[in-house]
């Protein structure tokens, strides 16, 4: 490991950072993918579990082909996203009692969970474990950016974001492959049993975990009391609402891209388990290359236009994915998986550099909050309309393409490229 003194302007004692690629890092890194494992299974097994626990029939109707309507897909969806906003008072609590605690408890609480939904006797028993489990793996990946963001100097701090990032997308794309290959085998029952293998790795890693100095410098200064569980400040709070803001626009087109994705390909286009598997590896491949472009855009040429293309090339592949043929299927969601990785650098590095640490774990709070809300409000105008017919296409179209007149709010944000939080929100 190597530790490096962080020269922090107006910042005594001198922090002690780490390079992006140090243990303490790394440890977080493998901390978020084994939240993605544990919750993406919902999303990667979402065609397995509604015929589990569904009814399959001869007809052209969505609910026929897959085994329950968009509409309850939709609400059952959208009811586990809301269940993240749970999310925020976790997160908040991260900025009471330290980071390194809360994340390893929702770490293991939230893959339990995970586990637990292998013994759902019916689809909104389902639902309900998810809920429960989910605010905790959310909770759990945004304070390991928070973390990791912590610990590092500018010129590794859009590193260490896409380190997390890349993590929890690892993990996320495991569990796809996984089911994509063996669920004739395993059942959605035996996918959400794997969890057990993170489930395990999670305590191995606590000695890794350390908590930021950051964090550290910030509770023993005496005049810094504690903050109320998710308050921010009135000076802060304008730039909350745009990032805000960003969240939900963001999540109203990758709550409903990602959570029907592999439905889509498995029970209506019905796309061998091989070729979605190839298409999860490619995606992997596109996204770590979106990645590295989103690191270097953020660290070259700024935060907010890094974030801005990202949010336009989300909204223009997963149209693509969605138009209606296997090609368009595969090509639409690699290059989506691109953009959103592109897009992953900036905002890590906007939602960790524009706020003092005094809050910043409620400021991911908020985001993670705002991020269900849009996704919540996608998916249900998402499944509405392509419960009709299995209109996909233009549900896609009337759901996502809106989104992109948002990319001017990274405007109303200023530039962080090159600075420390320090030198944006001075503390003691």
């Amino acid at each position: 490991m190597t530790a490096v003194p962080g020269p922090e302007p107006g910042v005594q004692p001198p922090l002690h950072l780490h390079r992006w690629n140090d243990r303490a890092v790394v440890a977080l890194a493998l901390v978020a993918m084994a939240s993605g494992f544990g919750q993406f299974g919902v999303v990667a097994a979402l065609g397995s579990v509604a015929k589990g626990l569904g009814q399959v029939v001869q007809g052209k109707s969505l609910a026929d082909q897959v085994g329950l309507s968009g509409t309850v897909l939709g609400v059952g969806l959208a009811v586990i996203r809301l269940s993240s906003l749970g999310s925020l008072p976790i997160t908040g609590l991260a900025d009471r009692f330290g980071r390194r605690i809360v994340l390893l408890v929702t770490a293991v609480a939230g893959l339990a969970l995970t586990v637990a939904a292998a013994a759902s006797p019916s689809f909104w028993w389902f639902v309900a474990i998810f809920a429960l489990g989910r605010p905790l793996l959310s909770t759990t990946n945004a304070l390991s950016q928070v973390a990791a963001a912590e610990q590092t100097g500018t010129s590794d701090r859009a590193k260490a974001v896409a380190l997390i990032a890349a993590g929890y997308a690892v993990g996320a794309g495991l569990i796809a492959v996984v089911h994509s290959l063996a669920s004739a085998a395993l059942g959605f029952r035996g996918v959400f049993l794997l969890a057990l293998v993170p489930l395990a790795l999670v305590p191995l890693l606590r000695g890794w975990i350390e908590e930021p100095d950051r964090y550290a410098v910030m509770r023993a200064a005496d005049d810094n009391p504690l903050p109320v569980w998710g308050a921010v400040a009135p000076a802060y709070r304008r730039r909350l609402a745009v990032v805000a803001g960003i969240g939900f626009a963001i999540s109203f087109v990758t709550g409903p891209a990602n959570s029907f994705i592999f439905l889509y390909a498995q029970n209506v286009l019905h796309q061998r388990g091989i070729v979605t598997a190839a298409m999860v590896v490619g995606a992997g491949v596109t996204g770590l290359a979106g990645l590295l472009a989103g690191r270097w855009l953020a660290d070259r040429v700024g935060r907010r236009p890094a974030g801005a293309l990202g949010v336009v090339g989300v909204v223009a592949f997963s149209s693509v994915a969605y138009a209606g043929s296997a090609p368009a299927l595969v090509a639409g969601y690699v290059l989506a998986v691109l953009a959103g990785a592109v897009f992953a650098p900036a905002i890590g590095a906007i939602l960790n550099e524009e706020f003092p640490t005094s809050v910043r774990a409620s400021v991911a709070g908020w985001f993670l909050a705002a991020g269900v809300l849009g996704a919540v409000a996608g998916l249900v105008v998402f499944g509405v309309v392509a419960t009709a017919d299995n209109r996909f296409g233009e549900a896609a179209l009337f759901t996502f393409l809106p989104v992109a007149l948002t990319v001017g709010l990274f405007w109303l944000l200023p530039e962080t490229k090159g600075k420390e939080p320090e030198d944006l929100w001075p503390e003691p």
